[in-house]
This record gives structure tokens, sequence and C-alpha cells, in this order.
């Protein structure tokens, strides 16, 4: 009879768990990719993206909100955790208002937002896991 109540060690880098890790360091990365071409896009008219100042605003604020976010996380605070819910429904939401024509962010690009989308759900399926729930105390 094979024993089927055996779970492999989890993986723990610095006391946080694996997930935590990888969500840290993607959080970091997408919060950066998102300050920088929110410059970019502010700073030069990029034509051919069609962006708007509200949606080179909106990105800049999306990214240093999601790498500030992602800090507290790493920090294990509670802070993190709710921002990081919050900036990820706001971003489901504005991109499936973005592919529905309906009224959004104006200039998020809609090649885009499939992405950010299941990127954003992914985070919010993540975070709301009892284990990782209650590690933020939840």
């Amino acid at each position: 009879m094979l024993n089927t109540s055996y779970k492999p060690p989890k993986i723990f880098y610095k006391g946080r768990s694996l997930g935590i890790v990888i969500l840290t360091g993607a959080q970091l990365l997408v919060g950066a990719i998102h300050v920088f071409f929110g410059l970019l896009l502010f700073t030069f008219e990029v034509s051919f993206l069609q962006a708007s100042i509200a949606y080179d605003v909106y990105t800049i604020f999306f990214g240093v909100l999601t790498v500030a976010f992602a800090v507290s996380i790493w920090q294990n605070k509670k802070s993190g955790w709710m921002g990081t819910v919050a900036v990820s429904i706001f971003v489901s939401v504005a991109d499936g208002l973005t592919l529905l024509n309906l009224p959004s962010v104006p200039g998020i690009p809609k090649f885009a937002a499939p992405t950010e989308i299941m990127y954003s759900l992914i985070l919010i399926f993540y975070l709301l896991r009892n284990d990782v729930r209650n590690k933020f105390s939840i």
C-alpha cells in the first residue's frame, strides 16, 4: 500500500516560502518595467502605441505601487498582501473593460490586457490560499 500522507519538504529562503520569493521577484520586475515604460511614454510621444497621458501616469503609478507592495510582502506586512490584491483586482477590471470596449483608463493597449488579466488572477488566487493568508494574518 502506498503512503499517500507523504508531503515533500517546503523550500524556504530567509524564512519565506518559495512562492513568496517568486512572487516578490516577479512583482519587482513587473513594477520596474512599468515604471520604466511609463516614464518613457511620458517623456517621448510614442505614436504607434497611441498612448495617452492618462495611461502614462497610470502605468507609472501602477509600477510604483507594485514595487512598494512587493517590498511590503517581502517584509511580511499585511499592507503588502492587501495592496497587491487590490491593485491586481483593479488591473483585472480596467483591462477587462478595455477588452469589452467599455470606458476604462484611456490608452490601455488591448494586446497587453489578456496577459495582465491572467497574471493578476494568478496573483490573486495565490494570495488567497489559506497558507498564504495565514502568513499575513488575514
